[in-house]
């Protein structure tokens, strides 16, 4: 069974949505796998991945302000603040979201829909290098 296994580091230039989904794409074509899943994990507690709408930028610009007012930075009481006032409001932001996702493959090539993408969100105002690992397994 054809299986491939790499990481890539992906620096972030602070919050924000970077799509990812040519890299993965890449790895998918790398591996020789026709048919399988593609397995795509964030190593980190302050940055996410989405599938999202990969077609108007509005789209994901609407997603970044819903989740600056569903846990905004400013206005509250945190206790973990290690790393800057939104140390606390980015690892909430990763718990709502997610660190993996898995792709079918088929033909060689991700099932996505038309209009999807896979993004890493970018929780931090900072900038940051965050390290994506991708795997693939099928035949």
């Amino acid at each position: 069974m054809p299986a491939l296994t790499e990481s890539f580091a992906l620096p972030t230039q602070g919050k924000g949505t970077y799509d990812l989904t040519a890299q993965v794409a890449r790895l998918v074509a790398k591996s020789g796998v026709r048919t399988g899943l593609a397995t795509v994990f964030l190593a980190h507690t302050s940055a996410s991945l989405v599938i999202y709408e990969n077609a108007d930028p509005t789209a994901r610009e609407d997603l970044h302000r819903f989740f600056e007012r569903l846990v905004p930075d400013s206005g509250n009481d945190y206790l973990h603040t290690d790393e800057g006032p939104d140390d606390t409001t980015s690892h909430l932001r990763m718990a709502l979201t997610r660190t993996s996702e898995g792709v079918p493959v088929a033909g060689g090539r991700l099932c996505l829909g038309t209009w999807q993408g896979i993004f890493l969100f970018e929780h931090r105002s900072a900038p940051h290098r965050r390290t994506v690992w991708v795997s693939v397994v099928g035949e």
